[in-house]
């Protein structure tokens, strides 16, 4: 059996499975924060009071810093790697559908790092359909960024801002040993991007930017390392409003409107 962590970020009471040795959930953004009785990002190492920006990067960086294991992974509260591909309904147990040990130690038998399937836009590259939905500047400047901190990547950001799909959510599983060459190169660009934009002016959906850069960035990390990749499906605990969010996202493509909220 290997020794695995899936750390859950989430930011307030939620079911959880109970496979308390593999999975944990971390109050992400618990600095200043009512106890929910769960793990906070603000021990040790950490850069808890930067989750407003950073999403679940805080987590996943307090994970990085402080869990001894051999593996580790990020899911979140309401979004878990499933056995299979399916749909949610209100009598779903979520034990019944998220992947148990057994089930991570067959697929890290299999490949390096465990991904969600990917998400396809079909209609949009991942740069156009940021910057439809967001701002380009965010994506141009990351860009500049990573020519200068990490010129050998500038070809991978180049082509994965060209692809019509990719790895979303920040969720990974994968040897700690590569969370750590991960997260050496992810921060650094990530903590730049931060102090180069100046997000005074941001609501607080907008300031959230940092954590939607990073989820293009992971793309571009694993196309330039030389890993294996094995996708698993997700599903999303909670009912989610599809009508909605592609009618956001066509309204953001076609009529300029940018997204205000998340779905």
């Amino acid at each position: 059996m290997k020794n695995v962590k899936l750390i859950i970020a989430t930011h307030k009471k939620f079911r959880m499975p109970k496979d308390s040795e593999l999975y944990l959930p971390v109050h992400v953004g618990r600095e200043g924060k009512d106890d929910l009785g769960y793990v906070g990002d603000n021990t040790g190492d950490n850069i808890s009071n930067l989750n407003p920006y950073y999403c679940e990067l805080t987590g996943l960086y307090w994970a990085w810093k402080n869990l001894d294991c051999d593996y580790l992974g990020l899911v979140h509260y309401r979004r878990y790697f499933t056995k299979k591909s399916q749909s949610y309904n209100e009598n779903i147990k979520i034990d019944d559908v998220v992947l148990s040990q057994n089930d991570i130690d067959k697929l890290l038998n299999e490949a390096d790092v465990i991904v969600p399937k990917k998400r396809k836009y079909y209609i949009e590259t991942l740069y156009s359909h940021y910057a439809h939905t967001h701002d380009s500047n965010h994506l141009d400047l990351t860009r500049k960024i990573v020519k200068e901190l990490s010129p050998d990547y500038l070809e991978s950001f180049d082509d994965v801002m060209k692809q019509r799909s990719g790895y979303m959510f920040n969720m990974f599983i994968m040897k700690k040993e590569l969370v750590d060459t991960y997260c050496s190169w992810l921060f650094p660009i990530i903590d730049e991007l931060y102090k180069c934009l100046d997000i005074s002016g941001y609501s607080a959906f907008d300031a959230r930017l940092f954590g939607r850069v990073s989820e293009r960035l992971f793309n571009v990390w694993l196309k330039k390392e030389d890993v294996t990749i094995k996708e698993v499906p997700f599903m999303y605990m909670e009912n989610v409003n599809l009508w909605n969010k592609g009618k956001s996202f066509l309204e953001a493509k076609f009529l300029g409107k940018k997204y205000g909220k998340s779905f």
